[in-house]
């Protein structure tokens, strides 16, 4: 059973990681052999030149001015400076509004924590009942019990207090999150109204095209619009079936990559490289590895040419959608938000992505095997929730010692050392869930894919909502009930089932310790690592020695990376769950949470402004679905409690709560009739006055030649050269 010391071992623990990486990056970041690891945005926009290419030898990769190791931390107040406008100009919305998660989290949680330690602790501390017996006298407990409302009395007075405090954390929560929806909802319409000219301004993606059988596709698109919007349409760009083209030129690439590594280690040696034919080069013949590689660069490019002949005059390689383009904001909206035919299930429009957010790969998904896919990504979803619950409970079998020693009697002398027992029980459980759970965002991105989703923003908000269900229902419900009956084995097997509920009631909130010590590990030393960028830093110095030739090549050795949404939101919506759940029940936890939201905003503000090179702008569409998810959080947090309470022996208290979770839904439908149009409708006044502005100050643009090749595959661009597509 952990307690204070054992908390007390994890958080010292973490934060030696934290400081460690922190130092190195302070210092590893002066050095200018490693600038274009720690400032590779500067780069990319061209305004930062390598301090590497001036001075002496030495000087081109060690530091050597003391005066720079002084103010190693300066960092930090150069993270906070760059006002949100600057922001937005230099990183877009998108990464603006993510830190505003950040801060939102701060702005719900510590009034919260100061009411909750200020009202709840002192309520829950002065009482014995943990100590003194009653139901939880079955119970193993710590001294962190005791601060929470397991040690309040059955049916004392005392836990109205702790529903008055859910009804002000409540209000609390709604009158912030309404606040930052109309704020975002307003940042949003002025980024829109303020923008640079964007294709996906004036374009839609037409699906559902249902051509006449003496016409093309390309024909049948540009006939219905001309004859149903003759005022504004301007051009289209049919879709093409060029995945199996990309996967040859992406192999060519590969290829690329590696004969100029064996063209450059044959500079450096003078002896020609050679490898093996088998898999991998681990065996096989013995051959010229120059030759081989340029040998099947020349087949790839024979192939590549077949195959670009074919994908540009079969018509079998046309799919039946385009995007289409229209002379006007306006007119684009008009198109984008209203039915195009008689019959609703063709000439489908919805706006088009920009270029860079558009998944070209799930273009060629035929319309109509959707459903079929989004049932079978469903089911997907549903057993890899279920599997995972394994290794899950493995995680929480960790939690308890004792047990530990039952299955392993070996390990005693070891565990009877309090300081491994407490790194044991406080640091072990929550770096192997970390590590459990690290490679479940690519699998939810894969699923993803599958499910036929046409831009990079929706595969990653998808994935962002099934990693919050998977958040809540393994980690924290599991963890909760499988960490109960292994703390706690006897008391289920042995009790009635009245108890076995009350007993569940109370050990619901001494789950606090491991989430906890999860957040430390998580939200603590892994975000340090963040900032640290160990595995960019060996990449890059990697391909800087084998690969790079030109600029082109060291520009992308760079690999700055970028908000991985799917990744980055659900953690932090898990601690709004945890936050909102533990606040009444637990107030120990918030300070954790708190120091959370502190260093994650100073850490990622400094990733964005140096670092991070986003792949697309969305102009922060996915904030309904931050907003929704903390409310989720919020529901969930009341039917705990209402849960808890029911074990507590206050009847009327569950009552109490049921009108909190009616009020907390009709407050969300509020914030959803009221703010969600804003992103997901484009006004058509605010589109017009653009475009009013856009006559008056560019009367002689030439938005047809600027719109014409804005939606054509990558494929089939070369460099600034466009290679013939069809129309």
């Amino acid at each position: 059973m952990a307690t204070f010391e054992d908390i007390g071992a994890a958080a010292g623990t973490n934060i030696l990681f934290a400081v460690a990486f922190l130092t190195a990056f302070a210092f590893l970041r002066l050095q200018p052999i490693n600038d274009r690891v720690y400032f590779p945005k500067w780069y990319l926009l061209g305004v930062r030149n390598s301090p590497s290419q001036q001075g002496s030898f030495l000087t081109k990769f060690v530091n050597l001015d003391w005066r720079a190791y002084v103010r190693f931390l300066n960092w930090v107040p150069d993270a906070l400076t760059m006002l949100e406008p600057q922001l937005i100009d230099h990183a877009g919305l998108d990464s603006a509004v993510y830190l505003r998660i950040y801060l939102l989290g701060l702005k719900i949680f510590v009034p919260i924590a100061l009411l909750s330690w200020a009202i709840l602790v002192p309520v829950n501390w002065t009482n014995n009942t943990l100590a003194n017996g009653g139901p939880s006298a079955k119970l193993q407990y710590s001294n962190i019990g005791k601060l929470s409302i397991s040690n309040i009395p059955y049916g004392s007075p005392r836990l109205w207090t702790h529903i008055s405090m859910a009804y002000a954390f409540t209000f609390w929560t709604c009158f912030c999150l309404r606040n930052e929806y109309a704020k975002v909802a307003e940042m949003r319409l002025h980024f829109l109204a303020s923008t640079k000219r964007r294709p996906d301004q004036f374009t839609v993606l037409v699906r559902n095209v249902l051509p006449d059988q003496d016409e093309s596709v390309s024909e049948a698109v540009e006939h219905f619009f001309v004859a149903n919007h003759p005022d504004h349409y301007i051009t289209h760009q049919v879709v093409i079936n060029a995945n199996k083209l990309a996967k040859l030129v992406k192999l060519k690439k590969n290829k690329k990559n590696w004969l100029d590594y064996y063209q450059l280690k044959f500079a450096r040696k003078q002896s020609r490289p050679m490898t093996k034919t088998g898999f991998l080069g681990l065996w096989g013949e013995k051959v010229d590895a120059i030759d081989r590689q340029s040998a099947e660069i020349y087949w790839l490019d024979k192939e590549i040419a077949e195959e670009r002949n074919r994908v540009t005059s079969d018509p079998k390689c046309i799919m039946p959608a385009a995007f289409v383009s229209f002379k006007t904001r306006w007119s684009a909206a008009v198109c984008a938000q209203t039915q195009q035919s008689r019959n609703p299930t063709l000439w489908l429009t919805d706006w088009a992505s920009e270029p860079r957010d558009v998944y070209w790969d799930n273009l060629a998904i035929p319309y109509v095997s959707l459903t079929i896919r989004k049932f079978v990504v469903t089911v997907a979803f549903f057993f890899l929730a279920f599997f995972f619950v394994v290794p899950v409970s493995f995680v929480q079998s960790l939690t308890n010692v004792d047990r530990i020693l039952r299955r392993a009697p070996f390990l005693k002398p070891i565990t009877e050392v309090r300081f491994i027992k407490s790194i044991v029980q406080g640091v072990l459980p929550g770096i192997v869930l970390k590590i459990f759970l690290l490679v479940l965002p690519r699998i939810l991105i894969m699923i993803a894919k599958l499910e036929g989703l046409l831009s990079i923003s929706a595969l990653e908000r998808i994935s962002a909502s099934r990693y919050y269900i998977f958040n809540f229902t393994n980690v924290v419900l599991v963890s909760v009930i499988a960490g109960t009956t292994f703390e706690q084995p006897d008391n289920f097997l042995q009790q009635s089932a009245n108890d076995i509920a009350r007993i569940i009631g109370v050990s619901i909130t001494m789950k606090a310790k491991f989430f906890i010590t999860y957040v430390m590990v998580d939200g603590w030393a892994s975000v340090a690592g963040e900032i640290f960028r160990l595995t960019p830093l060996i990449l890059y110095h990697l391909r800087n020695s084998l690969l790079v030739k030109t600029k082109k090549d060291r520009e992308e050795a760079m690999d700055p990376g970028s908000i991985e949404f799917h990744t980055a939101e659900p953690r932090i919506q898990l601690y709004f769950l945890l936050g909102l759940v533990y606040a009444v029940v637990t107030p120990i936890f918030l300070p954790f949470i708190l120091v959370f939201f502190v260093f994650a905003y100073v850490i990622f503000r400094h990733q964005i402004i140096n670092v991070y090179n986003q792949k697309y702008e969305s102009a922060a569409s996915f904030w309904p679905d931050v907003h929704a998810r903390i409310i989720y959080s919020l529901v969930i947090s009341q039917i705990m409690l209402i849960g808890l309470m029911s074990t507590k022996g206050n009847r009327l208290s569950p009552l109490f709560l049921v009108v909190l979770v009616v009020l907390t839904i009709w407050f969300h439908v509020f914030c959803k009739g009221g703010y969600e149009p804003a992103f997901v409708r484009y006004p058509l006044q605010e589109a017009m006055r653009k475009d009013m502005l856009e006559r008056a100050t560019e009367p002689s643009l030439d938005l047809k030649s600027y719109l014409q090749s804005a939606y054509i595959h990558p494929v089939f661009k070369n460099g600034e050269e466009l290679l013939p597509v069809p129309c």
